[in-house]
């Protein structure tokens, strides 16, 4: 009984993905037709690709519902929980007793965006037009380590209730300056970065931990506070890779004006 409604909710959510990619599909055969006016090259493999897509994005969101979304609610419940979260004598709990929340979300964060398909391509393309000179995994590294920062402050802002825009505004308020000084060639790339770090891996699980903790820390409230930490997401690798770059300039020219005998 339970294998049939699997299938059924599996078929309801391959015909939504199907509505969705329609219009892609609709929109290239427009141009290739009536504007280019060429047969689409390879028709074959672009029609089983674009099956594959379906199949896997209705793998993917099924995947999302029955694992992603579920794991990071009930992490963030069973880490801030008062039977894991002792509180003190006066019976309230301390901000820092949630250190357990702050370093799973940071591992979080930190593997989530390691594990994404969009930084991976990015990281890929900006190897090759660097001649090699900008490592595939150490930019990914420094992405990732932006992402478990930003999760991780994320998750003390909710425990502490402070508001967002604070942190926003401080976050803007360093990419500005760091843009200012930072090697020119590179600014596109860190804001890039910012921009693959919240695709298909990272946002369910960032947003099932952020209404998961918010539903379970005392005093707050899932739709002011279970959101933002995508935000915050989105900015912290820039500062990252924007700092990384930096440190690479000031290393180089280091050496060139004190070149080793």
């Amino acid at each position: 009984m339970k294998s049939i409604h699997l299938i059924i909710e599996f078929g309801s959510i391959l015909l939504d993905t199907i509505r969705d990619v329609a219009p892609i599909l609709m929109l290239i055969a427009f141009y290739q037709i009536l504007v280019i006016k060429k047969p689409i090259p390879n028709l074959r493999n672009v029609f089983l690709g674009f099956v594959f897509v379906i199949l896997g994005l209705a793998f993917f969101l099924m995947g999302l519902e029955k694992a992603l979304f579920p794991i990071g609610k009930i992490m963030a419940f069973q880490l801030s929980s008062p039977e894991f979260v002792k509180p003190d004598l006066d019976g309230k709990i301390f901000w820092g007793s949630y250190y357990w929340i702050y370093i799973f979300s940071a591992l979080v964060g930190f593997s989530t965006t390691l594990a994404e398909p969009a930084l991976k391509a990015v990281a890929i393309k900006a190897n090759t037009i660097s001649g090699g000179s900008l490592n595939e995994w150490t930019l990914r590294l420094t992405v990732a380590f932006g992402a478990g920062t930003a999760l991780a402050l994320g998750t003390f802002r909710i425990v502490t209730g402070t508001p967002l825009y604070y942190y926003l505004i401080v976050c803007y308020l360093i990419v500005i300056v760091q843009t200012i000084f930072a090697p020119k060639s590179m600014v596109a790339l860190a804001y890039d970065s910012g921009g693959v770090t919240t695709s298909t891996v990272t946002v369910p699980i960032v947003a099932a931990l952020g209404i998961g903790l918010s539903s379970s820390v005392e005093g707050s409230n899932p739709a002011l506070d279970g959101f933002g930490l995508i935000a915050l997401v989105c900015m912290f690798p820039i500062i990252t890779v924007l700092g990384y770059l930096q440190l690479i300039e000031l290393i180089k020219k280091r050496f060139k004006n004190h070149p080793t005998p």
